[in-house]
């Protein structure tokens, strides 16, 4: 009897100091990880509102996107020219979704990064009359910036 409510005792205590994750996910539950995850949903709702300046301000003043061609750096993405860029594509975007499926996110002290997948869909008719469809899985890079994380990379 002593030595079941010990082992007892011993298991409610080891739960007790187990890390908390947020529900439906195997992600910590912590300020960082909800600020973090926050950034990311008002990220993908100004994508589907096609909200360029909402976008922006979401992202660090350090910025930077290769647009997938390292060495080529007329096609970089910046702070600087982000918005331009933004609202010269949602002109030609019909309909834009966007589904994140954040996987994983890893803080460390001032710098966090989410590994997530993303469902994506949209029509743009100059260039096609079908829908049009990607999904991915990425990295979004994050500095925490004036007391709250902005986006340096991985959109």
């Amino acid at each position: 009897m002593l030595n079941r409510f010990l082992a007892l005792s011993a298991l409610f205590l080891l739960a007790g100091c187990a890390t908390k994750r947020i529900p439906g996910t195997d992600i910590d539950d912590t300020s960082d990880t909800r600020a973090i995850l926050q950034v990311m949903e008002n990220y993908r709702a100004a994508v589907e509102a096609r909200d360029a300046p909402a976008i922006q301000s979401l992202v660090s003043k350090d910025f930077r996107e290769d647009a997938g061609t390292p060495g080529e750096p007329e096609d970089d993405l910046t702070a600087a020219n982000l918005t331009p860029y933004l609202e010269s594509l949602f002109k030609q975007l019909q309909s834009p979704r966007v589904e994140l499926d954040v996987r994983r996110v890893q803080v460390s002290d001032d710098v966090a990064a989410a590994v997530y997948y993303w469902k994506a869909s949209w029509r743009m008719p100059t260039l096609n009359q079908r829908p049009q469809r990607e999904s991915e899985l990425e990295q979004m890079v994050f500095r925490r910036e004036g007391g709250g994380w902005k986006i340096v990379s991985g959109i």
